[in-house]
C-alpha cells in the first residue's frame, strides 16, 4: 500500500475520534457552558447531520480541485473548526463548528475513498478501503477512550485539542504526498454525468445496504451501556473495556474485509451478514450472561465492519470510473443516515417499554434486512473493474 494512503488513514483517525469522543464530554461540556445535557446531545446530532448533507454537497465543490488541494482544503477546514470549538466560550459557536468540522469531514473522506481507489491497482480496492476505515475503527479502540481521558485530566478543551495536534501531521504530509491527479479545471457537465451514473438502481440499492447495515449496528451500539449495567449486571466500570473491545473487533472485522472484500465480496456480505444478524439475535437471548456479552460484542464489532467496509468497495466498483466522486460522498452519507437511523429506532423501541434487549432485538432484524437485500443485488461486472480516472 502506498504511504500515502496510511497518511489519508491518519487523518481519518483523527476525525473519527473527534465523531464519538463526544460521548464521554457531554456532561463537561454542558456544565461549563450552562446548558442542559440535552441540548448539549445536539452537538452530536449536528455532527451527523453535517457528515449526511456534507458528502456529497462538499464532494461536488471539491471536485473542481486535484485531490491533493481538495483533501488539504478539506482537513484544514477540520482543524480549524476544533482550534476554534477549543477557544470558545459559546455553545451556539461550539455547535456551528461542529456543522462545519462534520461537512468538512463528510467531503475529505469521500475525496480520500476515491483518491484511495486511484492509488492502487483495481484489484487491491478493497485493502485501500481497509486502510482509510482503519483509522476509524483505531479511534473507537483508542481515540475515544484517549478523549475521555484527556475530558478527565485536563477538562473537555484538551481533547478538542488533541484533534487538532493530530490533524497537524496529517496536514503538512497529504500536502507534500497525495498525488496530485484530478482535473484541475471544471468540466460544467460532469457532476451532471455522474448524477445520471447514480440513478442505478444495483447501486441505489447498494447505499440502501450500506444505511440499513450501519444503522444495526449502531443500533447496538448506541445502547451497549445501559444493556451491560442493567441486564448484564456489570459495574459500570466495565463499559469503556467493553467498548474498547467492540473496537478492536471492528479494526478486525476491517483488516478482514481489507483481504477478501477484492475477490470475494459476496462470501463476505453474506457469511459475515448472517454471522452478525444471528450474533445480535444471540445477544439479546444471553445479555444476562457476562462471558457471552463479552464474546459477542468482540464478534458483532468484528462482524459488523467487516459487512460496512465491503458496501463501500462494493459501491465504489458498482459505480466504476464513471461517477466515483458522488459514489464516494453518497456512501459516506448512507452509514451516516444509518448512523441516525439506528439510534432512533433503538430508543424508539426502548421509549416503548420493550426494555434494554429490545434495540439488541432492532439491530438482529435491520441486519437480517440488509443482507437479503444484498444477497438479492448481483455483484457489479468485472468490466466496471476499470482504473477510475483521474479527477476528483
Amino acid at each position: 500500500m502506498p504511504f500515502a494512503l496510511y497518511l489519508l488513514g491518519l487523518a481519518v483517525f483523527a476525525q473519527g475520534t473527534s465523531e464519538f469522543m463526544l460521548s464521554g464530554l457531554l456532561p463537561d461540556i454542558a456544565a461549563e457552558l450552562g446548558v442542559s445535557i440535552p441540548l448539549a446531545g445536539t452537538l452530536t446530532s449536528a455532527f451527523a447531520v453535517g457528515m449526511i448533507v456534507g458528502a456529497p454537497a462538499t464532494a461536488l465543490l471539491a471536485r473542481r480541485w486535484s485531490r491533493r488541494s481538495a483533501l488539504t482544503v478539506l482537513l484544514g477546514t477540520f482543524l480549524l473548526a476544533h482550534v476554534i470549538g477549543a477557544l470558545t466560550p459559546h455553545f451556539g459557536i461550539l455547535l456551528a463548528t461542529r456543522v462545519i468540522g462534520a461537512l468538512a469531514n463528510a467531503g475529505f473522506l469521500a475525496v480520500a475513498l476515491v483518491a484511495a481507489s486511484a492509488m492502487v491497482a483495481p484489484e487491491s480496492r478493497g485493502r485501500a478501503t481497509a486502510v482509510l476505515l482503519g483509522g476509524t475503527t483505531l479511534a473507537c479502540v483508542v481515540g475515544v477512550p484517549a478523549g475521555a481521558l484527556l475530558g478527565q485530566l485536563w477538562g473537555w478543551r484538551s481533547a478538542f485539542w488533541a484533534v487538532a495536534l493530530l490533524c497537524v501531521p496529517a496536514l503538512l504530509a497529504i500536502a507534500r504526498s497525495v498525488p496530485t491527479a484530478g482535473g484541475d479545471t471544471p468540466r460544467p457537465l460532469a457532476a451532471w454525468s455522474e448524477a445520471r451514473v447514480l440513478r442505478s438502481p444495483r447501486l441505489l440499492v447498494t447505499l440502501l445496504v450500506c444505511a440499513l447495515a450501519n444503522g444495526a449496528m449502531f443500533c447496538g451500539f448506541t445502547y451497549l451501556a445501559p444493556v451491560v449495567t442493567d441486564v448484564t449486571g456489570l459495574a459500570p466500570a466495565a463499559i469503556p473495556v467493553l467498548l474498547a473491545l467492540f473496537g478492536a473487533g471492528s479494526f478486525a472485522g476491517v483488516v478482514l474485509a481489507g483481504r477478501l472484500s477484492d475477490t470475494r465480496p459476496g462470501p463476505v456480505v453474506a457469511v459475515c451478514g448472517t454471522g452478525a444478524a444471528a450474533g445480535w439475535s444471540l445477544f439479546a437471548l444471553t445479555a444476562g450472561s457476562a462471558p457471552a456479552t463479552v464474546v459477542l460484542v468482540l464478534a458483532l464489532g468484528a462482524l459488523s465492519f467487516a459487512v460496512g467496509s465491503t458496501l463501500i468497495t462494493r459501491a465504489l466498483r458498482t459505480a466504476g470510473g464513471e461517477a466515483p466522486t458522488l459514489a464516494g460522498a453518497f456512501a459516506v452519507a448512507a452509514l451516516n443516515v444509518g448512523a441516525a437511523l439506528g439510534p432512533w429506532l433503538g430508543g424508539t423501541v426502548l421509549a416503548a417499554g420493550y426494555g434494554y434487549r429490545a434495540p439488541l432485538w432492532t439491530s438482529a432484524f435491520l441486519t437480517a434486512l440488509a443482507l437479503l437485500t444484498a444477497l438479492a443485488t448481483p455483484e457489479p461486472a468485472a468490466r466496471r473493474c476499470a482504473p477510475a480516472p483521474d479527477r476528483v
